[in-house]
């Protein structure tokens, strides 16, 4: 019988995900308890992605194209050059992965990525269909977390939508359109729960129909969030009304991360008159993580890739930049952010890794947290999850203490790390996993 697995990954090792025994449990749920309220409004999947937001010509495409390491944006000074939105996959750096990839050796080598979608630039009335402003409001909608980017540098070359430098202004314009498209979305759901609780209650036309305390609860805290220009997922609710919000399809519900584009120069100073002006601003309006970065100062070293001796001298040299303005020290050593970048986004949609790895193939699987054992086993295939039975489990550092650079788990079954768990295991990051699982023939 050839086996589910070698049938969807020809070439991989069937030995390192799964195994056949007896029948399946009841499907499991995922645990939820410990996530950011962000987390709760998404949807449950594991294909989750962000999308770059901001004004016209603040350096999206080009970061989008940086973030993958390939140019499949098109980067170009005009404002709506980006009409379609482009997904691109961005390798997630880590470090485990590469540590079970060089011990193991294998010819199939699969990492985890990020999905990142570069939609095109709002401008200030796009809520009420300014620009291309319905499109991409609509873009956003699709995408699961925002990367929110704000242009921090001058430039005499590529010009902005409003003729001035303000990222103040540019975070209250985009946030602003994105909550008046919510509040525009909270005007028919009124409408839309009693028309849902009268099919449910067989209720007349005429007749009628009562709200629940939740709901009510749950539309008031929301239209007060929005009236305030906060968004929606800075607030604090029960379970109750986030399953309620959940179905609203609010783009507010989304994680944030604040991405400030600035000058090489600044960069390179780490600071800009804008970044204490940017932490007020986001503090005031739920607070998120702010990344500091410089487009510039990235594709002169993407640019380099290849020269690994040319990328250490840029570094090298930025660095002494520092160093004569009196920046010394760790906090002030140049490096790259892309990779800070992609994991922000991952941490944002609550993402994690577990994985699968044997001579034929390595591979990392992208799980939320709070994901089930049975869960996880379905991502590699559903009918692990139908069948699943136990999973066999060792933690990343546990092997790497424990294996003895042998390409095996024996060292770590011996040292008694090596564990089998049931269906109501909680994933955790990092985890390295052989799930075993069994379906009846004939049945699927």
């Amino acid at each position: 019988t050839v086996h589910p697995h070698e049938k969807l990954h020809p070439g991989s090792a069937p030995c390192v995900c799964s195994k056949y025994e007896t029948m399946p449990p009841k499907k499991a749920q995922k645990d939820t308890s410990a996530l950011p309220l962000s987390a709760k409004f998404a949807r449950c999947k594991n294909t989750l992605s962000m999308g770059f937001v901001g004004l016209p010509n603040v350096g999206k495409s080009t970061i989008t194209n940086l973030l993958c390491g390939a140019n499949h944006a098109e980067a170009a000074n005009y404002p709506f050059c980006t009409i379609d939105p482009n997904e691109v996959q961005c390798i997630v750096p880590d470090q485990k992965f590469k540590y079970l990839v060089d011990t193991w050796k294998s010819p199939s080598i699969i990492p985890a990525a990020l999905k990142v979608v570069d939609i095109a630039g709002l401008i200030k009335g796009a809520s009420e269909g300014a620009g291309l402003g319905n499109a991409f409001l609509s873009h956003i909608a699709a995408v699961d977390g925002i990367f929110h980017l704000v242009r921090a540098f001058e430039s005499d070359e590529i010009i902005h939508v409003d003729d001035s430098i303000d990222p103040v202004r540019d975070l209250d314009t985009i946030q602003s359109e994105l909550c008046l498209k919510d509040q525009s979305v909270m005007e028919n759901v009124v409408n839309i729960e009693k028309e849902r609780v009268r099919k449910e209650k067989g209720l007349s036309r005429s007749a009628d129909v009562p709200l629940s305390e939740t709901f009510q609860s749950a539309f008031d805290k929301v239209n007060k969030l929005l009236a305030a220009q906060t968004p929606v997922q800075t607030g604090s609710f029960t379970e109750g009304e986030i399953e309620l919000i959940r179905d609203w399809g609010l783009i507010t519900t989304k994680p944030q991360v604040y991405v400030v584009n600035m000058t090489k120069k600044s960069f390179i100073r780490k600071g800009s008159k804008w970044l204490p002006k940017i932490k007020e601003w986001v503090d005031s309006h739920g607070g998120g993580t702010i990344i500091p970065m410089s487009a510039a100062f990235e594709q002169e070293y993407a640019d380099l890739a290849g020269d690994a001796a040319a990328q250490k001298a840029f570094l090298d040299e930025c660095t002494a930049e520092a160093a004569k303005l009196g920046l010394k020290g760790p906090g002030f050593a140049c490096k790259s952010v892309i990779p800070r970048m992609i994991r922000a986004g991952r941490d944002a949609l609550c993402l994690q890794s577990f994985y699968t790895m044997g001579p034929k193939e390595v591979r990392a699987w992208t799980i939320q947290r709070g994901t089930l054992a049975p869960q996880a086993a379905g991502v590699i295939h559903t009918d692990f999850e139908k069948g699943f039975i136990k999973a066999e489990v060792c933690n990343f550092e546990d092997f790497k203490k424990l294996h003895g650079g042998e390409k095996s788990v024996a060292k770590v079954k011996e040292a008694g790390k090596y564990r089998q768990e049931g269906k109501s295991y909680v994933m955790q990051d990092g985890d390295i996993c052989v799930f075993m699982h069994n379906i009846a023939k004939g049945k699927k």
